[in-house]
């Protein structure tokens, strides 16, 4: 009993707590200013790139990969069952 007793106090815990928390308003984008590159603001959401993370998660992943596959293939060869 002490046990769900402790479990349904520590859940209550945590909705409690998560509605008590907020986050912060976000700030208007570029001040105020419209997304233009006239004025020199960066588009809403921020100048990055998309692409540019995109081929070192591709790279890594392909690393990856190869990785476990050549660990497998040398896994076979040392056992031939």
């Amino acid at each position: 009993m002490k046990k769900v007793l402790k479990i349904a106090l520590f859940t209550l815990f945590i909705i409690v707590l998560t509605a008590r928390l907020t986050a912060q308003i976000p700030p208007h984008p570029n001040n105020g200013g419209a997304p233009t590159a006239a004025n020199g603001n960066n588009p809403v959401g921020g100048g990055a790139t998309l692409a540019d993370g995109s081929f070192i998660l591709l790279a890594l992943a392909l690393a990856y990969a190869g990785r476990k596959m050549y660990e497998a293939h040398k896994k076979k060869i040392e056992n031939p069952v």
